[in-house]
């Protein structure tokens, strides 16, 4: 009995202790916060003012600075949509924006066509690029046909005097330069109608000295000519089943 009575005071002493430790440890942190509290409240130094209430100041220059070389995102989610066909140089009634084209010239009305249309045969005759070049009455572009290379490359390299409409998207495209061959054949359609790539191109050649005839049958139309130095054209205009404008040009003097 004597010995549990000591153990039953020893612990009673130690948990006395660890109070005691406990209530000493939050006496000095509540001691801590309130001089802190007080030296706050009570500061009189106006430098310890100037540093706790005073504005940040911040230079400009240097802020400008901060992660210049960060990647920063976008200001606008990018868009993969698929730009409208009035797009590049035409508007809405699909004319020809001012300075659509380098080109010198411009749109001039083209004339009613005249007689038959034996190219609009020659054209439903044909299947390819190469067969509707070398099926030309000028030949020099029906012995250039022979040697003919497909690429869209090519409708780079079509005459200065006769290029690509504005909003041409090229379908197809064929050339070649050897043996003093300048050929060029593309097929390219638009979104403008028949009648307003026709004045385009008959304007522009007709400025640049060519002839220029206009032929057409059954909704099909064709625009043909040359010109003294012995270059030659021919543009077929065609209306596709997705209503737009289909146009097939076979020069023999391009770039």
């Amino acid at each position: 009995m004597a010995v549990r009575h000591l153990i039953i005071v020893a612990l009673g002493a130690l948990a006395l202790t660890a109070c005691g430790r406990k209530q000493a440890a939050d006496g000095n942190l509540d001691s801590l916060d309130a001089e802190l509290t007080a030296n706050a409240a009570n500061a009189s130094d106006p430098a310890m003012r100037a540093a706790l209430q005073d504005q940040i100041m911040v230079d400009p220059a240097l802020a400008g600075q901060s992660n210049a070389d960060a990647i920063r995102p976008p200001q606008q989610p990018y868009s993969g949509a698929i730009p409208p066909d009035s797009v590049a140089g035409t508007r809405s009634d699909g004319t020809v924006a001012a300075g659509g084209s380098s080109s010198s010239g411009g749109s001039k009305t083209a004339p009613a066509p005249s007689g038959d249309c034996p190219q609009c045969k020659v054209r439903n005759d044909t299947m390819t690029l190469g067969a509707l070049a070398g099926r030309q009455g000028d030949r020099r572009t029906a012995g250039c046909a022979r040697d003919l290379q497909y690429s869209t490359g090519w409708a780079q390299r079509l005459p200065a005097d006769l290029p690509l409409y504005p909003d041409a998207r090229v379908d197809e495209a064929a050339g070649t330069a050897n043996g003093g061959c300048a050929l060029r054949v593309v097929s390219f359609s638009t979104g403008a109608s028949i009648q307003t790539v026709l004045d385009w191109y008959y304007g522009r050649l007709t400025a640049a000295g060519y002839s220029a005839e206009h032929q057409a049958d059954d909704g099909q139309h064709v625009l043909g000519g040359t010109r003294r130095d012995g270059a030659a054209y021919v543009i077929y205009f065609d209306t596709r089943g997705d209503g737009r404008t289909e146009v097939d040009i076979v020069a023999n003097n391009g770039n």
